[in-house]
């Protein structure tokens, strides 16, 4: 397996099938319909526009195993230091530590680009997800009840976050 950096070209469409399996059939996404592919090529261009990584595992056949991404936590200047990242895997390839790999790149690409904070948004039922963040330095912020709807139940989430090292010299402005 390898890490690479994801390209529309290359992914869009692995992408797009790992993000419809999890909003039909999990809540990792609270959406409710699978997207498009044009919501895909948006969401690529969104992420080259403001420099937002998004890093995938390839096997040794270069099929995507999952992919992982961060991109605006609030749309407000102030927040420029915090980014939310979201990490997916194929449900065929759960559990053999890619989500892990990826976060670490991810966390890594966030320290270069000289980010403060990254925040995980979690459903609350996602052990798998909360115990992978808490292995890798995360703390929980909080949790907001009943912030969501979906499959007939009010979901609960919860907030993680990783205070990170950087940037050296942070500004306003």
């Amino acid at each position: 397996m390898k890490l690479i950096a994801c390209t529309p070209e290359r992914h869009a469409e692995a992408i797009l099938a790992i993000l419809n399996e999890a909003i039909v059939h999990s809540t990792a996404l609270y959406d409710y319909q699978p997207r498009s592919m044009t919501q895909m090529v948006t969401w690529f261009e969104t992420k080259r526009l403001h420099d937002w990584p998004v890093i995938g595992m390839e096997d040794e056949a270069g099929t995507l195993l999952g992919f992982a991404s961060y991109g605006s936590f609030r749309h407000f200047p102030a927040y420029k230091y915090t980014a939310e990242h979201s990490v997916y895997v194929h449900q065929a390839h759960r559990g053999r530590g890619i989500g892990r790999a990826l976060m670490q790149a991810l966390i890594e690409a966030a320290r270069a680009q000289g980010l403060h904070m990254l925040v995980g948004v979690i459903d609350s039922a996602n052990d798998g997800s909360k115990h992978l963040h808490a292995d890798l330095g995360f703390l929980h912020g909080g949790t907001l009840r009943q912030a969501g709807f979906k499959f007939g139940r009010w979901l609960d989430i919860d907030f993680y976050q990783l205070i990170l090292d950087t940037p050296t010299n942070p500004v306003d402005g």
